[in-house]
Formats: structure tokens, C-alpha cells, sequence
């Protein structure tokens, strides 16, 4: 049976140490059983990996930050739409997120189509907020306190022990053991992402997390558990393996149901020595280690896709327990007229 033809534009070409979501959602699309895609790669930097890497995309386009204005970044999307004719566009990234939700409708109008959580979805699981979600949709959660600023990191040791995670609002967390080295990181994420800064309760346990696809009517489409195995000093999965481990996906079946979650996520969760399972973090979108999801038999990149052009998408319900990933560098050597091309021309 022949494949449709698609053209499918995606974001998050960043493959270093902390690694964006792009290549392996690219690399679980060319997978694909059901679609012969061509692949349009949108970065933001002209070192990205991603621009570089061989058979990766058909074409590249550098786009304007989110923080430029989201009318600038729709309209560049627009311009590369009239040459590209793009059927669908998977950003992936936080910060960019609110550009493409809020432009949803503009987009679909010219014929892209994407599957992005609500603004509704995406505002009520933001890190300042994730108390009042615990409560909400009843799950564990740990304290915490939003912090404005410097003095405020004085209030931490009267609402909870030391250590805490001090956390920036899109990225990067550092674990405090006092209020220097709380103060420390809160002037560093408050220069990098801005307020609020959101201290923590640091909660003893395994670090675990699961990836998930919400079909926005409250289906859970895919959802693959996996503890950390090899952890960098940004706190990313450089190696994971897949677990066995009801209790995880019961709690992200219950989470996509009430909140009728569109699109993809990622839970992280600590599982403490009792047993006991707390939400850390939602991420509103596919995480960098979705190949392993792939590798152990739900392609999400492909399920997504299928979504956002109106296919009937039948729940993943079983997956390889025991499946690893394992990152590591590698050295590309390229030519001069590449970079110098996505630099002046903006496109290759």
C-alpha cells in the first residue's frame, strides 16, 4: 500500500547536552507506516545539530524567537508555508508554545494543522501553579513557594526543610542545600527565564517519568514509563529504560481524563521508598527521549500527526518493558558554505 505524502515542519534541532526534541521526533516520523514525509526543519540558531545532520530534513529555515513577538514567528511561518505547502508543524519547545496555541486558528486557516494542548491546559500545569493542580485533580504534589524576588528566598526555611529545588519557570533546576546556594540559583534563573522562581520541596526517591498522547476528548492515545538511568548535571536523560508500572500509567490515564489533555507530555515523578508516586513537573509537549518510545513500539511522533490531520487514532496499549537508550556525542564534520548559508540566507 502506498504512503500519503505530508510535509511536516518541526522545531527543536538543538541535539547537545541538553537536547531538544526534534531529531527524535524527525527520526520517529521517517519511521512512519503511513505517511512518506518530507521533513522541514525550523531552527532558531545556526549552530543547531540538527541543520548539519545528513538525511535529517529536506529543508531548513531559521525563525525569529518567541520573545520577538508571536506575529513575527507566525508570519515567517507563513512565508516558508508558501513554498513549502506545510501539513503540519510540531513545535517543540515551551517557551514557543504559547506563539503556536494562540495562532492555532491562523495557521489551520492556511492549511497547517497542529495538536497542541489548550491555553486552559497549558497555563493551570505551569510550575507556580502545580499545587493548586495537585488538588485539583487529586495527585500528590510537593510544596512550594513562588519567589519575586531575592529577599523572598529568606522565606523558604520557615515553609520547608533544606534541600529544595530551586526551578526556573520554563527550564533548568538546581538543588539548594541552604539559602546561598539558594540565592545563587535563584539570580541565575531569574536572569535566564525570568519570574516567578519556584522553590520546592525536595522529595527523596527515584526520579521517573512517563511519555504520554492525549487525543483532547480524554483518551490516553500512547503512554510509556521510563526511570532515568544516566542523568547529566542539567538534570536530562542521557540513558532510560522502560518500566512495568501500573501505578504510572494509571496516574497519567486519570490526568489525560479530567483534564482532557491534547496532545503530548511528559510526567515527572518521583517514587519515594513507600511507594508513594509525586508529580514534579508537567511538560506541555513531547520530551527529548520519545525515540524510546518509539524503540519500544508506540510511535507518538506518528500517532500526533494522524491526530492533527483528523485520523481515528486507536489507543497504544502495549510497549517492550526493558528497552534502554543510551545518548553520546559525535563529531560531524561539515562544510563552511552550510553555515554560512543558514547564517546570510536564513534557509538551506
Amino acid at each position: 500500500m502506498s504512503k500519503q505524502k505530508i510535509t511536516i515542519a518541526v522545531t527543536g534541532l538543538n541535539n547537545t547536552d541538553n537536547p531538544g526534541p526534534g531529531v527524535p521526533v524527525i527520526r520517529g516520523i521517517k519511521e512512519s507506516s503511513t505517511f512518506d514525509v518530507r521533513v522541514i526543519g525550523l531552527v532558531y540558531e545556526n549552530l543547531e545539530p540538527g541543520i548539519y545532520m545528513d538525511g535529517l530534513c529536506d529543508r531548513i529555515f531559521q525563525i525569529p524567537y518567541p520573545s520577538t513577538g508571536s506575529d513575527d514567528l507566525t508570519e515567517r511561518i507563513e512565508r516558508i508555508h508558501q513554498q513549502e505547502k506545510i501539513d503540519v508543524i510540531i513545535p517543540n519547545f515551551d517557551a514557543e508554545l504559547f506563539s503556536f496555541m494562540k495562532n492555532e486558528k491562523r495557521l489551520k486557516e492556511i492549511g497547517i494543522n497542529t495538536f497542541l494542548p489548550t491555553l486552559k491546559q497549558f497555563q493551570e500545569r505551569e510550575k507556580d501553579k502545580l499545587p493548586e493542580y495537585g488538588k485539583k485533580y487529586g495527585i500528590k504534589v510537593p510544596k512550594s513557594i513562588n519567589l519575586g524576588s531575592l529577599n523572598q528566598v529568606e522565606d523558604i526555611e520557615e515553609k520547608m526543610e533544606y534541600p529544595v529545588m530551586i526551578k526556573g519557570q520554563f527550564y533548568d533546576a538546581y538543588v539548594a542545600n541552604n539559602e546561598e546556594q539558594a540565592k545563587q540559583a535563584f539570580q541565575k534563573l531569574a536572569a535566564k527565564w525570568g519570574f516567578p522562581v519556584i522553590a520546592q520541596e525536595f522529595i527523596k526517591g527515584t526520579e521517573v517519568n512517563v511519555i504520554a498522547l492525549g487525543d483532547g476528548k480524554g483518551n490516553t492515545i500512547a503512554a510509556v514509563p521510563m526511570r532515568k538511568q544516566y542523568i547529566t548535571d542539567k538534570g536530562k536523560a542521557w540513558g532510560g529504560i522502560t518500566l512495568a508500572d501500573d501505578k504510572m500509567i494509571n496516574i497519567t490515564h486519570s490526568i489525560i481524563e479530567k483534564t482532557k489533555w491534547k496532545g503530548g507530555m511528559e510526567l515527572e515523578l518521583i517514587k519515594t521508598s513507600a511507594g508513594e508516586y509525586y508529580l514534579i513537573e508537567i511538560n506541555p509537549r513531547i520530551p527529548a527521549w520519545v525515540y524510546l518510545a518509539v524503540g519500544a513500539g508506540q510511535n507518538i511522533p506518528e500517532a500526533l500527526i494522524k491526530l492533527a490531520l483528523g485520523f481515528d487514532v486507536q489507543p497504544m496499549t502495549d510497549y517492550k518493558i526493558g528497552k534502554m537508550f543510551v545518548r553520546y556525542s559525535y563529531d560531524m564534520i561539515v562544510d563552511l558554505e552550510k553555515f554560512a548559508a543558514i547564517s546570510i540566507n536564513k534557509e538551506i
